[in-house]
């Protein structure tokens, strides 16, 4: 039997006498499991605050939390930077490469962010990215082409940015001509 040590930082913290079967990790039969509402109680009164450790000795209490806020979005970045783009593992060896590499997965992270804003934080990065993805077109014929993806993400792209994507079918033409008006 294990005590609730390693789970006592969760919601399992709030229950008194919490056990479990170290091969199983269940609840034994038989234990009296109730909510600890003293320690609920307790808590309660920090609701709404955030407490900051910190070693910034020369800031004012507003500087030190304007700092942490935007932290969240920092991690955000790395993770986006991880799991969207597949930062790691590189698979280049040399110098150059490995810092194009990063180089390149930090400016789509850029252009990401960017139109995240542009459409007021509506969408995801994630959202945003896949919608982008999705987005392409298949040669038919004499220089025309098929767009068959077009979601809400492509058409609030459109308004912030003037152009028109709603065509099915472009012509060679009116693809340069989307892509010069914009340069």
């Amino acid at each position: 039997m294990i005590t609730a040590t390693a789970t006592s930082i969760g919601a399992a913290g709030y229950i008194k006498n919490i056990k479990f079967v170290k091969e199983t990790g269940e609840i034994p039969d038989g234990i009296n499991l109730s909510l600890n509402l003293e320690k609920i109680t307790e808590e309660e009164k920090y609701d709404g605050y955030y407490s900051i450790v910190t070693s910034e000795k020369k800031l004012s209490d507003r500087e030190i939390r304007d700092i942490y806020k935007g932290l969240w979005e920092i991690e955000e970045s790395f993770k986006i930077i991880k799991s969207e783009f597949k930062a790691r593992p590189v698979y280049l060896r040399t110098e150059n490469h490995i810092k194009a590499h990063f180089l390149i997965c930090f400016v789509s992270l850029l252009i990401l962010r960017i139109l995240e804003y542009k459409l007021d934080k509506r969408y995801t990065v994630k959202q945003i990215r896949e919608s982008l993805r999705r987005y392409s077109c298949s040669y038919l014929d004499q220089n025309y082409y098929l767009f068959d993806y077009r979601n809400e993400i492509l058409q609030s792209l459109e308004r912030v940015f003037g152009i028109d994507l709603g065509n099915k079918i472009m012509s060679t033409s009116q693809i340069k001509k989307i892509l010069q008006y914009h340069k």
